[in-house]
C-alpha cells in the first residue's frame, strides 16, 4: 500500500471524527456520547498507526496503545458510572 492510499485512508478517518464529534455534542442520550467518544478514540488510534506507518516511526504505534488503553478504561468508568456501579 503506498503512502497516498494511507493519506486518503487517514483524512476519510479524521472526517468520521468530525462527524463524530457533533455526535457527542448533540447525542440525545449519555450513552450515544460514550459509544460516539470510544468511537473517536478508536479512530484516532488508526489515524496514529497509519501515520506511523506512513513517517516509519514505531514511537506512534507506542502512543496508539496507550491511547487505546486510556481510552478503554476511560470507556469502562463511564459505563459503570451510568449504571449506578461506581
Amino acid at each position: 500500500m503506498s503512502n497516498i492510499h494511507l493519506i486518503i485512508t487517514s483524512c476519510f478517518y479524521a472526517a468520521l471524527c468530525l462527524m463524530l464529534i457533533y455526535r457527542v455534542a448533540k447525542g440525545p442520550h449519555a450513552v450515544d456520547r460514550v459509544v460516539a467518544g470510544d468511537t473517536i478514540d478508536s479512530i484516532t488510534v488508526v489515524i496514529m498507526v497509519l501515520y506511523g506507518a506512513i513517517s516509519n516511526r514505531g514511537i506512534y504505534l507506542d502512543i496508539a496503545l496507550i491511547v487505546s488503553l486510556l481510552g478503554f478504561i476511560s470507556t469502562v468508568a463511564i459505563s459503570k458510572y451510568l449504571e449506578g456501579r461506581l
